[in-house]
């Protein structure tokens, strides 16, 4: 909160000074954590941005700019200085960072939380991996950072939910079922050839052996609503186990197949609509959108010349849907691979009367999970993936989580399943869970003594060492505030080892517990601060937080 109180202070200054110089208040300057080789809490370039329009040494700039800082803000600044081309260093004063402690250890897990944010209804989609088979390490990346995203705005006060789109309607579902059907009549003796294009994992086997447990006719059995019944319950409950649950689980079935009185879906009704106010034109014989007129590289089909509806025609009514039930911010989480599909859907939704920027798409890259240095191919047709289950079970929902996160979704991720089963601080999650644990154990220790206070004296936190530790627990806020500007909650793992590495530095430099009462007093109340953060962080990144580490 910090950077925040300091940041809040600053563009008032700057923007007058701006102003007073005759510049355009709009120069885009930043207030940043300075690198760790730079010994400064904060670094400001405006004075450099503003050097060219002034035509001015950005120096000299800098200068006149921190003898304001430095008078109007005497309560929070202790002191600048002026480094490289004219970024202007800002220290914070000792008693700013005590305060802002002493707010963790009061607020706990409300620290850097706002009640209510009124300025958004979010729906966050994700995962919607279509009911055609278990989910694999792919999707469980993709629940990941959905969940994960969806804490932290939903800690940062919108109001938000979570929802999964099951795609239970097309072609691929007459697959499911036709290949359900074929090992049902096989499992009856039927010599029946099974099609190379067909579903062929062993869980199809699995559905087909319980329906013939059930000793029906074939002719009572809806292979393709049993099917789908039976591998959504194995999604629920994968998830469930992954920590990820869902608000809403909307059916496509719901906008493509239910008719209203009129007897027209919700599909139908969206592509008429979209002719009546001309966005969508025949063109021989198709139904096409004009997404260029929204920045598309070309139009889209709607409707093919034989009347079946694409997949766009689908979203767009579903997004329509989306905004009817009162949503006024929109996030997807696509597979990187749907890269060229947020041009139509953002078109979709500016002509539905919406900006652009009420639709929110993060594209995220696939797993490569790491076996004995070789890749493990995944292909849900041919059987030969590695599910979301198995990897859970094998290097538990903790790891997963936390590597799932470890980079920005649009980043390649190599997941070293043995890294992840490793109890050592070689392995992330366990390093930053590990801080934890020995925090809790000091604490236990620390109830042997009598003469240690409630009542302490922070400022006796003055070693390098606390210092830092101090700043890093108090940019908490920041890092949330980068996870909501950039939809990404990968910053959480970052700021976490980030944390566990400060915490490091001084549990080796300092004692906790020493002779002097007063100060252990003091550094107890520091790492129950860091206890604070740690649990609040891993709990946006959907990990536990174990109060002892067994190996």
């Amino acid at each position: 909160m910090i950077k925040k109180l300091v940041s809040d202070k600053l563009q008032i200054i700057i923007s007058d000074y701006f102003k007073s110089k005759g510049l355009d208040e709009k120069i885009k300057y930043s207030l940043e954590i300075p690198p760790k080789n730079i010994d400064a809490d904060f670094a400001l370039n405006a004075a450099m941005l503003a050097a060219k329009p002034l035509k001015k040494n950005p120096k000299i700039i800098a200068q006149e700019i921190s003898d304001i800082i430095l008078k109007e803000m005497s309560d929070i600044i202790d002191k600048t200085a002026i480094a490289g081309a004219g970024f202007i260093n800002l220290y914070v004063k000792d008693l700013i960072l005590f305060k802002e402690l002493q707010k963790i250890l009061i607020q706990k897990d409300k620290y850097a939380s706002v009640s209510q944010n009124n300025k958004e209804k979010i729906l966050v989609e994700f995962v919607s991996a279509n009911p055609t088979g278990p989910l694999h390490i792919g999707h469980g990346r993709g629940a990941a950072i959905g969940d994960s995203l969806a804490r932290v705005l939903k800690y940062l006060g919108y109001a938000v939910s979570k929802e999964y789109y099951l795609n239970d309607c097309g072609n691929q579902m007459l697959v499911l079922g036709q290949s359900t059907k074929i090992r049902y009549q096989q499992l009856k003796g039927g010599k029946i050839d099974f099609p190379s294009d067909h579903y062929q994992g062993d869980y199809i086997n699995d559905i087909a052996k319980n329906l013939a447990a059930q000793n029906k006719n074939i002719d009572e059995i809806d292979f393709k609503e049993e099917a789908v019944k039976d591998i959504l319950s194995g999604i629920k409950n994968d998830l469930n186990d992954f920590g990820v649950d869902f608000d809403i689980w909307f059916s496509e079935s719901d906008i493509a197949v239910k008719k209203d009185n009129s007897g027209k879906t919700e599909v139908d009704k969206i592509c008429q609509d979209f002719e009546n106010m001309k966005f969508a034109y025949m063109q021989d014989g198709a139904l096409w959108l004009k997404s260029t007129q929204f920045g598309d590289d070309k139009d889209r089909v709607l409707r093919r010349s034989d009347g079946r509806y694409t997949y766009l025609a689908s979203d767009a009514a579903y997004h329509k849907n989306k905004f009817e039930r009162g949503f006024t911010k929109l996030i997807n989480l696509l597979g990187a691979d749907h890269h060229g599909y947020i041009a139509r859907l953002k078109a979709c939704a500016q002509m539905l009367g919406h900006s652009k920027d009420d639709l929110d798409v993060v594209l995220y890259q696939l797993v490569s999970l790491m076996r004995d240095g070789q890749p493990a191919a995944m292909s849900t047709r041919t059987g030969e993936f590695i599910t979301l289950k198995e990897v859970v079970d094998e290097a538990g929902k903790d790891a997963c989580r936390f590597f799932f996160l470890l980079r920005a979704p649009d980043s390649q991720l190599e997941f070293d399943i043995e890294l992840a089963k490793k109890q050592s601080n070689e392995n992330p999650v366990f390093y930053v869970q590990y801080v934890n644990a020995r925090c809790n154990s000091i604490l236990r220790e620390s109830k042997k003594r009598a003469d240690l206070k409630e009542d302490v004296d922070l400022t006796l936190l003055n070693t390098k060492e606390e210092r830092d530790l101090i700043k890093r627990l108090c940019s908490f806020y920041s890092m949330l505030s980068l996870c909501d500007k950039t939809l990404s909650p990968h910053h959480i793992t970052a700021y976490l080892m980030e944390l566990a590495d400060s915490y490091h530095r001084f549990y080796e430099a300092r004692r906790v517990l020493t002779d002097d009462a007063d100060l252990s007093s003091a550094r107890l109340k520091l790492i129950s601060a860091v206890m604070i953060i740690i649990k609040n962080g891993l709990t946006l990144a959907g990990v536990s937080v174990p109060d002892q580490m067994y190996k």
